[in-house]
């Protein structure tokens, strides 16, 4: 049989996903099947597996690769048919499940072995089998107890790592026990109680035990919160009283969260596998889902637009896609250098935990609501305790200032991930392609130290201390040491409604031995709109470019590259960002930073305005940098764009004190 051709994204070709006109359920339902569909071409030929394009390996070994590629879009499948939807392709699936759990088949998974990336897939197929009874009643008795051999039993008394991946194993068993299935209550029982000891306070749950402060996406829509929300929905008749603990959980977390998601649609990167894109939304649909009775001032009709703001966003990504037209890795382009170890071209799916939301019904207020801003019914200013953050909706983004939170083992760019200073929803993170030089680390929002001329760098990674502290307001203050010899004290201040689209940074810095330092802004779009060129010096009359001028890694001996710390250096393109010194007695100068290609999660091309120093050994000193940041928008003039940029906010008072103590 000649293989079937898929989709097809040529020369500036539309993907269909970006065409859907998002209003309603039914339109919600038909994006699905716009993810979907280019999927079929690679199913193998007994449906038990999908081999997404890309080809690149993972930690794991290419079966259950392909595993990922057929159970992680089981996740929107399962909810399509949840809610009353179909689709034509269903039977791939069900089709796939008899193939992959049968020991005979020569596509057969092959049973878990401890910590198997096989477990993380038995979520979706648990979950599946709970809410979807047409895929258990397509099984005939050997298939069904092939089903339960792999789901549940082969499971059941391997290790797991001991974090989010427990609740994986709660949904192996509950999908079985929701169908009459073999499985251990035990084991459901003992895990839910472990991963209870991750439950902080505050509705937030730690991704992983004490000693460990990781709060990211897998602590609300990834995985915890938002499997939580789904066991109160399939066990709560059950288990009330549990059910009961997690809902009353989500309703807390939830003030919290909504201050992750901009106006514009767009969430704040942040930590680990962002590149599961609109998964970030899943909370708030598996709330819904739960039903869940809202805290005040929250309305069905604020989560329901911060959910299809979100998919329209997508929307506007075209970059996602590969020429086949499936999800790539990377996040607003295909992006190795963000990806993690475990990211198989298939992982992008886990992204399809965002259509919960069709699992909830018609009736329900989430879709008959009117879509609803915030505005100003949330805190302008919050802090966030337990993930280390305060929150800030000044200036046109929502940002987070954050310190302490750490991934517990090593991860390609974990500094960048979790150590940066501040992450926007208009200005995502950057992340290093390479480890030579300042353009290659691309250190937005983070400060970097060199011990050997500017060739290699360190920033923060791990804090000795961290801790939400008060002086006139919350601040955030953090200890670490980029080298041992070296300490640095980082005082985060959130913006002020006087000057909003400014933050404040000061940097205690006691040094053992000479550094350069490196203070980085937000990274911004280097590219003319006119033509996609680098940005030239700033002109006013097209409210575009950089001061001073850009000069590269070749010439940095180029005086028009750089001015005074005072003067400061800031890039105007979309929106504008900037940063400028505040302190008296230390003399920085201020560059851009032409940081490499691919550096940043949403902007290919990016230029980082950059503070740089050198500190001699025995030295202390101190830095008080004003970062700037005033994002696009539609009811934004780009003739206002560096209207605060000549007014950054004074040293405070209690700052001055502790500089002179």
């Amino acid at each position: 049989m000649e293989p079937k051709t898929g989709l097809v994204l040529g020369y500036n070709g539309i993907h269909p996903f970006s065409k859907v006109k998002i209003t309603d359920r039914a339109s919600v339902q038909e994006l699905l099947r716009t993810l979907l569909d280019p999927l079929e071409p690679f199913f193998s030929p007994l449906k038990a597996r999908v081999k997404c394009p890309g080809a690149t390996a993972v930690r794991f070994d290419q079966t259950a690769s392909e595993v990922e590629g057929i159970c992680r879009p089981l996740w929107g499948l399962a909810c399509l048919l949840a809610g009353g939807g179909d689709y034509h392709g269903t039977e791939w699936w069900i089709q796939g499940i008899k193939s992959g759990t049968d020991p005979e088949n020569p596509e057969y998974w092959g049973y878990p072995r401890d910590n198997d990336q096989r477990m993380v897939e038995m979520c979706p197929l648990g979950y599946a089998l709970a809410v979807a009874p047409v895929i258990w009643q397509s099984f005939n008795e050997k298939e069904r107890e092939n089903v339960e051999n792999w789901l549940g039993n082969s499971i059941n008394e391997k290790n797991m790592p001991n974090t989010n991946w427990l609740w994986f194993r709660v949904f192996a068993n509950l999908g079985l026990k929701k169908n009459g299935g073999k499985f251990s209550q035990e084991r459901l029982d003992r895990d839910i109680e472990h991963l209870n000891t991750f439950y902080r306070g505050g509705g937030w749950s730690n991704d992983g035990p004490e000693g460990i402060h990781q709060m990211d996406y897998y602590s609300s829509s990834f995985a915890i919160q938002f499997l939580q929300l789904l066991y109160a929905k399939l066990a709560g008749e059950d288990e009330p009283e549990r059910a009961a603990e997690f809902k009353k959980r989500a309703q807390t977390v939830a003030l919290d969260l909504i201050h992750y998601y901009d106006n514009e649609g767009r969430s704040i990167p942040f930590g680990r596998s962002v590149g599961y894109r609109f998964a970030m939304v899943s909370f708030w649909g598996a709330l819904a889902y739960a039903g869940v009775e809202l805290p005040e001032p929250l309305t069905w009709g604020m989560v329901k637009g911060v959910v299809l703001r979100h998919l329209r966003w997508w929307q506007t990504q075209p970059d996602i896609w590969s020429p086949s037209g499936t999800l790539t890795i990377g996040y607003s382009y295909p992006n190795m250098y963000m990806a993690e170890n475990y990211n198989s071209p298939g992982s992008p799916y886990w992204a399809c935990l965002a259509f919960i939301c069709l699992a909830v019904p018609a009736s329900h207020p989430f879709w008959t609501s009117e879509e609803q801003l915030p505005g100003t019914a949330i805190p302008q200013i919050k802090e966030l305790p337990h993930p280390g953050h305060i929150a800030s909706y000044l200036g046109n983004h929502c940002m987070l200032l954050s310190s302490g939170q750490a991934c517990s083992y090593p991860m390609k760019g974990t500094h960048a991930k979790y150590g940066a200073f501040a992450y926007s929803s208009a200005y995502a993170y950057s992340v290093p392609p390479g480890l030579f030089t300042l353009e290659q680390y691309a250190l937005a929002s983070q400060l970097g130290f060199s011990d050997d001329g500017g060739e290699y760098w360190k920033t923060r990674r791990k804090s000795e201390y961290a801790g939400l502290e008060h002086r006139d307001g919350p601040v955030l203050v953090s200890i670490w040491k980029p080298y041992p010899d070296v300490t640095v004290r980082t005082t985060l201040i959130p913006p002020d409604p006087a000057t909003p689209n400014w933050h404040l940074r000061a940097h205690k810095i006691e040094a053992g031995r000479e550094v350069m330092t490196a203070d980085g802004s937000f990274a911004i779009c280097n590219q003319r709109a006119i033509d996609g060129r680098y940005l030239d010096p700033y002109d006013a009359a097209t409210c575009e470019g950089t001061h001073p001028r850009i000069i590269g890694n070749y010439d940095l001996a180029t005086p028009a590259g750089w001015s005074t710390g005072k003067e400061g250096a800031f890039a105007v393109s979309k929106g504008a960002v900037g940063i400028k010194a505040l302190e008296y007695g230390v003399e920085r100068a201020a560059n851009l930073v032409n940081a490499d290609p691919n550096s940043n999660l949403v902007e290919s091309r990016t230029v980082i305005p950059t503070l740089q120093h050198t500190i001699k050994a025995g030295e202390t000193v101190w830095y008080i940098s004003a970062i700037y940041a005033k994002p696009s928008g539609e009811d934004v003039p780009k003739e206002t764009y560096l209207d605060g940029w000549n007014n950054p906010p004074q040293i405070p008072g209690w700052l001055k004190a502790e500089m002179g103590a």
